[in-house]
């Protein structure tokens, strides 16, 4: 069965833009900090043993403003793909009323800090990325 993992990220004061938005840089970091949390309670909490990664792209498309009044965002991650020494997460960020606000795609990499290098991804750290990736639905037969 597929798991979904939900973490709040909080908007903090100065986040807000003269326009009274969460300004669109900010989403990296919410992005970040909700990855960080994943990685804790999912991966090394589960007994992973931490692997330094780097992010490789970062995508978003910004549907709808968040403001001081639809804070706090709820982060939706799912892992689509995991491959040998790289993985995607897909981030979705929710407003306090379950709005779709943001959806971001990144490609994380495993990575040597010595080399500079990427570095394959221990089985047990892929093991645990493969639990969130998302059912696929296939088409009914014709």
């Amino acid at each position: 069965m597929t798991k979904l993992y939900t973490c709040e990220v909080h908007v903090r004061w100065g986040d807000s833009d003269r326009l009274g938005h969460v300004n669109n840089v900010l989403y990296a970091e919410y992005a970040q900090e909700a990855r960080v949390q994943f990685f804790r309670d999912c991966i090394i909490g589960a007994g992973a043993l931490p692997t330094p990664m780097v992010v490789r792209k970062m995508t978003f498309d910004y549907l709808r403003p968040v403001t001081d009044e639809t804070a706090p965002i709820t982060v939706e991650i799912v892992i689509p793909h995991v491959g040998t020494s790289s993985f995607v997460v897909h981030q979705l960020m929710r407003d306090r009323n379950g709005e779709v606000c943001v959806r971001a795609e990144g490609v994380m990499v495993g990575f040597d800090p010595e080399t500079e290098k990427s570095v394959p991804l221990p089985e047990r750290t892929r093991e645990l990325l493969k639990e969130y990736a998302p059912v696929e639905v296939s088409a009914p037969a014709r």
